[in-house]
């Protein structure tokens, strides 16, 4: 799995930080996301599909390998 994000498009809700903390973090001055693992271990996988899903503002994207 390849994970981007657009940061541009996030509106900093964090729910991508609260259900995988390994793969995504907050900027501390605006609560945008930051990608700290774009080829996450097999074991978050299920986590980021679900923020994928429930980001608001739709601004992360999968590509499945």
């Amino acid at each position: 799995m390849k994970v981007t994000v657009e940061a541009d498009k996030c509106v900093a809700a964090g729910q991508c930080v609260l259900l995988a903390p390994e793969v995504f973090d907050q900027r501390d001055e605006d609560g945008v996301v930051i990608l700290l693992d774009e080829m996450p271990a097999v074991g978050h996988h299920d986590a980021v599909r679900e923020s994928a899903m429930v980001c608001p503002a739709a601004a992360i994207h999968l590509a499945e390998r």
